[in-house]
């Protein structure tokens, strides 16, 4: 019987025969039955500034805290207890986690930029999204 094979073709030189994909594959293009997915571009670049100003700014704030609290206690100028750079630091990086939600619900979907602040967007972008978690997903 020689021990040469059980009888099965060997495909390939490794011997695993390539396999078919288990879910049907999505076209590339984001777009389903004519309705484009997605942020447009022009609102994701809003959102990115917006993002960036209200994070940056507090994170670099929270940064700051820490060198200026060292530069304090290191020349003796006043006796800042660690606690109180701690405090100071965290509220100002809170600050920024705060910031990352309001970068991102106060940009304006529309053609127009939108208010400087966008704080009258908000509530606007609040409601698409709860409006987006009741839909059904498309194409299902």
């Amino acid at each position: 019987m020689g021990g040469k094979g059980n009888g099965r073709a060997r495909q390939g030189s490794g011997g695993i025969a390539p396999s078919t994909p288990s879910r049907p594959v999505r076209p590339a293009s984001g777009a389903a039955g004519g309705r484009q997915q997605g942020i447009p571009p022009a609102v994701s670049n809003r959102m990115a500034r917006r993002v960036a100003l209200a994070t940056g700014i507090p994170t670099a704030l929270g940064m700051a805290s820490f060198i200026v609290s060292y530069v304090v206690v290191s020349r003796g100028l006043l006796d800042i207890p660690p606690i109180a750079t701690l405090l100071t630091s965290g509220g100002f990086f809170l600050l920024g986690l705060v910031g990352l939600s309001y970068g991102v619900l106060s940009a304006s979907w529309e053609e127009a930029p939108g208010s400087l602040l966008g704080i009258e967007q908000i509530g606007v972008n609040i409601v698409r999204l709860r409006s987006s978690f009741k839909r059904p997903p498309a194409g299902s």
